[in-house]
């Protein structure tokens, strides 16, 4: 899922077009993804070792089948050495392995909780919007509009003058369009209407004011 030449156009005609009527200024942000999640494949990779230590404590005899084969069968019964040799070995070659295939970010994504997801969206958000948004126009009027594709998760978040203008349940109608197209893999569409309906909250609770200016860039980034 990507974005086209014709969607970053057609995202920027849409925030100068709701910017018409209204004083304040939308930021759009899409990024990749907001995390690596590292630290989720290496708890799965710790649960996995954990697990294997369970499996060798259930059944005993994999650990000494596995000695046999390295081991000189005349050596008798193998020692408690030989068996934890065994069992580190196993450990050692869980966690690369399991590491391995955790490199693959759509599993990782898809074994990351949904709570933990959108706590980093929102803090990857919230980084951006104080970086390109927050108290960078003359009335506190910024809106960010971050979409993070590979979560299938974005926030809006608004300056103070907005803030305390404008519900947070306001802008469910821009979520919910935005969501629904990115799910169906239209995310140009998606931040279209989404801006779109931010631009009509926008004109209703902070209309234009006298001279007004483009203090923000219409243009969308992309991380």
């Amino acid at each position: 899922m990507r974005l086209t030449e014709a969607d970053r156009n057609r995202v920027a005609e849409a925030v100068t077009a709701a910017e018409r009527d209204t004083a304040g200024e939308i930021v759009t942000i899409v990024a990749r993804r907001s995390d690596k999640y590292h630290d989720v494949a290496l708890h799965w990779t710790v649960l996995a070792m954990l697990l294997m230590l369970a499996m060798l404590a259930f059944r005993p005899g994999v650990a000494i089948w596995l000695h046999g084969l390295v081991a000189d069968p005349w050596d008798g019964a193998p020692s408690p050495g030989g068996l934890f040799t065994v069992a580190l070995v196993l450990l050692v070659v869980t966690f690369l392995v399991v590491r391995l295939v955790l490199a693959w970010m759509p599993l990782r994504l898809a074994l990351t909780p949904g709570g933990t997801e959108a706590r980093r969206v929102h803090a990857r958000a919230r980084a951006l919007f104080r970086a390109s948004a927050e108290t960078r126009t003359r009335n506190a009027t910024g809106v960010l509009l971050y979409l993070s594709l590979d979560e299938h998760r974005a926030e809006i978040i608004a300056d103070a003058t907005i803030h305390a203008r404008v519900e947070p349940d306001v802008w469910g109608e821009a979520m919910a369009a935005l969501l629904e197209a990115t799910r169906d893999g239209r995310p140009g569409d998606g931040m279209v209407a989404a801006i779109r309906r931010i631009g009509i909250v926008l004109a209703e609770h902070v209309p234009p004011a006298a001279h007004d200016i483009n203090e923000l860039p219409d243009r969308l980034i992309e991380l």
